[in-house]
């Protein structure tokens, strides 16, 4: 929707006075945002405009002025229809005007909105309008209603009597106190802070065991209720196993309805009264309970996506074993396991099917076929998935090259959304002639080398790293999810040359049709010389080069700043820095000892500040650096393959696989996630467990208890290292300008804390 320069200073307004930020960041901003800029390159490049906002703040911003738009489109059709209606007074326009969230604006425009045919709708049909009127005015001390409303009396109109008259008239001016909108307005907020959610077992699941039992008889404040809570008990009765209420503050809410109606002592006061319960329980109650009942679902789907974008973050900035050769195995029992051998940039080069869990008869072929990849191609390191028989498969592969004499790093892959890839459109444009299994173990060895470059091919749900994550909105959770994606593609830079039109689809400005461009002028005139080379790719204009250049690197190219962060907008810039130092360009770009001797100062001017000089600097005493952190592995010990195989007390390592609200998950090598629960995080309090652990990180746990029976693991991270989880350091770095608080009340989830092996008790 275009917006007037009126509009937009308005939005710009309310946007400061919401997040606090100076009015020159804010319409900065916006204005790049209009512009086309991407979140990740104003956050990078345009820090002097923004005044160095990070990329949470500016995509704050983003969405803020994408409500306000909609807002601002909602009131204009709004105000047409009730100036149609002739209804549109100063004092209504300037009200509508002023609002700042939509369901005020609804509000508002609900007396006027078209209605169906209402108990109210027949009223005014038959003439009861000018009663309703005379009850509302309070006038009357004398005589009876009755009395008034003999004049009403119309049988042939379908109002045989005084008391249908009242009723009708009743019927009126209680629609009349549910359209309006202050009304309303208390009703919601008085339900809002005071209101009850209750969860109930549905009559015919009352002697039925299921996943819900907690929640059969439970109740909490409404807008207390963590985000796992209500979700867990939305599922419940979406399965129709719960039946979920809001109880209102009934008196008080009574009260106020009543006071706004009934301004004098009349004859009509008992009756108005009456009118006030009966628009409550028939009309606003109703549809306020539904309305807040999504808000609350609302705000749980948003913490859930936070949660679920923070593990997402953690899992694609975990740390790349880089360019080695790699055999990938996606192990099997009955069907074999796939072994496919790739390159150091992800190459594959060949596969085979191995079959050392069916039969001794066929162990000696399996090792053999092993050790001739591991040869042919030089293997450096080897990827096992971590599903059905990866612990089997990894003893036998370590058993395997012992006998042989020969040391290759064997290491655990997550597996999860492999298959997912390996059905998928990329896979089969990938390796049209390949099995699935065989494009899986690609896929595992892949992720070693470059989770970040693997994963993107898949859909984010597909991973594994949410909770509830098919119960909340799922339009917000793909936005939210992609500008994850987003954010961390551009963190790291994409090697131009090596990626996949994937990787390069989600590179600030570039998206899927150009990255398919970039790979088909790729792949027929060979790799890119340069940065300024993306110009001779069609439809690859100057706007999108703008966006893109910066995060895109090539290694050995002609330019020494294209495998660096600089903006090509500033290669000249550092040319003079190089001049000043006496050196060429080249020598400044490999020599980062050169850099110290740079006075920043010198090089300040209006369309360069500090913050983007001190980028700049950093990126040329580690050119081509990869900012996630050293790769490092969980070692599984090899006499632990089975949940039976664990002891209450043995100390191992392990890896984060999932944090939730309650605690986190940790693969420690059989097959069933153990649950740390949040109390044994760390030593010190734990409010929110993101910032105790994160996804991938490698942790100690103590083992507190393990049912073999129920599959159930309880772990402690406390009691297994002095002073609590890996410090942040250790963990995998947040791109500074992503980081945020998520701040939501901790809760309990009794039935996961049951699975993982705590016992419960239960009032």
């Amino acid at each position: 929707m275009p917006v007037s320069k009126d509009q937009l200073t308005t939005i710009i307004r309310a946007i400061i006075e919401e997040t606090s930020l100076t009015p020159q960041q804010v319409a900065n901003t916006v204005e790049l945002l209009q512009e086309g800029a991407t979140v990740p390159f104003i956050a990078r490049y345009r820090k002097e405009h923004t005044g160095e906002l990070d990329e949470v703040q500016i995509r704050a911003i983003e969405e803020r002025f994408a409500y306000f738009c909609e807002l601002g489109e909602r009131k204009q059709t709004i105000l047409k229809s009730i100036e149609e209606q002739g209804k549109l007074t100063p004092e209504l326009r300037e009200r509508i005007e002023a609002t700042r969230q939509k369901t005020e604006l609804e509000d508002l425009y609900l007396p006027y909105k078209p209605k169906r045919r209402t108990k109210a709708t027949i009223a005014r049909e038959r003439g009861l309008e000018p009663l309703a009127d005379l009850m509302a005015a309070q006038g009357a001390t004398v005589g009876t209603p009755e009395d008034a409303a003999l004049a009403y009396v119309d049988p042939d109109k379908g109002v045989p009597d005084a008391a249908a008259a009242l009723e009708g008239a009743g019927h009126i001016l209680a629609e009349r106190l549910s359209d309006d909108a202050d009304a309303r307005a208390m009703v919601r907020r008085l339900t809002w802070e005071q209101g009850v959610f209750n969860s109930r077992v549905a009559a015919d699941k009352k002697e039925q065991v299921t996943k819900f039992e907690m929640y059969y008889d439970y109740q909490e404040p409404l807008k207390a209720i963590p985000s796992h809570r209500m979700l867990a008990m939305r599922r419940g009765e979406k399965e129709e196993v719960l039946f979920l209420t809001v109880t209102a503050p009934l008196e008080q809410i009574l009260a106020g309805l009543k006071s706004r109606l009934i301004t004098n002592d009349s004859i009509f006061t008992p009756l108005l009264e009456g009118v006030a319960e009966d628009a409550y329980k028939r009309l606003i109650a109703p549809s306020i309970e539904v309305e807040l009942r999504l808000e609350a679902k609302n705000l749980a789907d948003e913490v859930a996506i936070r949660v679920f974008g923070g593990n997402l973050r953690n899992l694609l900035l975990a740390p790349p074993a880089g360019g080695k050769r790699v055999l990938g195995i996606d192990p099997g029992l009955r069907t074999g396991s796939k072994l496919a051998a790739v390159d150091g940039t992800g190459r594959f080069l060949e596969h085979v099917t191995i079959y050392p869990h069916t039969g001794a008869a066929r162990v000696p072929q399996a090792r053999q076929d092993l050790l001739r990849l591991v040869e042919a191609h030089a293997i450096e390191m080897i990827a096992i998935g971590n599903g059905t028989a990866g612990r089997e498969m990894e003893l036998f592969t370590k058993e395997t090259l012992a006998e042989a004499g020969r040391y290759v790093p064997v290491v655990m892959v997550s597996e999860a959304g492999a298959s997912v890839y390996s059905a998928s459109d990329i896979a089969r444009e990938e390796f049209p002639d390949l099995d699935l299994t065989v494009r899986g173990a690609i896929s595992i060895a892949r992720r070693l080398q470059d989770p970040l470059a693997e994963l993107v091919k898949i859909d984010p749900k597909s991973i594994g790293v949410g909770q509830y994550q098919h119960d909340v909105n799922q339009a917000m959770l793909k936005k939210a999810l992609d500008d994850v994606v987003e954010s961390c593609v551009n963190y790291v830079g994409v090697d131009l040359n090596t990626a996949s039109w994937a990787l390069l689809s989600y590179v600030s400005g570039v998206g899927p049709a150009l990255a398919k461009a970039i790979v088909g002028h790729r792949d027929r005139q060979g790799a890119f010389p340069s940065r300024k080379a993306l110009l001779d790719v069609p439809r690859f204009g100057a706007k999108a080069f703008e966006q893109a250049a910066g995060f895109l690197r090539i290694r050995n190219g002609v330019h020494p700043l294209d495998n660096t962060a600089v903006h090509p907008e500033r290669y000249s810039l550092v040319k003079v820095m190089a001049a000043d130092q006496g050196v060429t360009l080249a020598q400044l770009a490999a020599d980062p000892a050169l850099v110290a001797g740079i006075d920043l100062r010198r090089y300040v001017s209006d369309s360069v500040g500090m913050p983007t000089l001190r980028d700049i600097m950093e990126e040329l005493k580690k050119p081509g650096r990869d900012p996630r952190s050293l790769f490092q592995t969980a070692s599984f010990r090899d006499d632990i393959r089975e949940i039976t195989d664990l002891q209450e007390g043995m100390i191992l390592q392990g890896v984060v696989t999932n944090v939730t609200a309650f605690g986190a998950f940790v693969d420690i090598g059989v097959h069933q996630d153990g649950l740390v629960h949040v109390s044994h995080l760390a030593s010190r309090y734990v409010k929110d467990p993101n910032d105790a652990v994160a996804v991938g990180q490698v942790v100690k746990v103590k083992v507190l208890s393990a049912d073999a029976q129920r599959k159930r693991i309880a772990l402690s991270i406390k009691e297994a290292e002095a002073g609590g989880g890996k410090p942040k350091s250790q963990r995998s770095p947040k791109p500074e300008a992503v980081t945020q608080e998520v701040k939501t009340k901790t809760g309990l989830d009794l039935s996961a804390m049951e699975k993982a092996g705590f016992r419960v008790k239960r009032k």
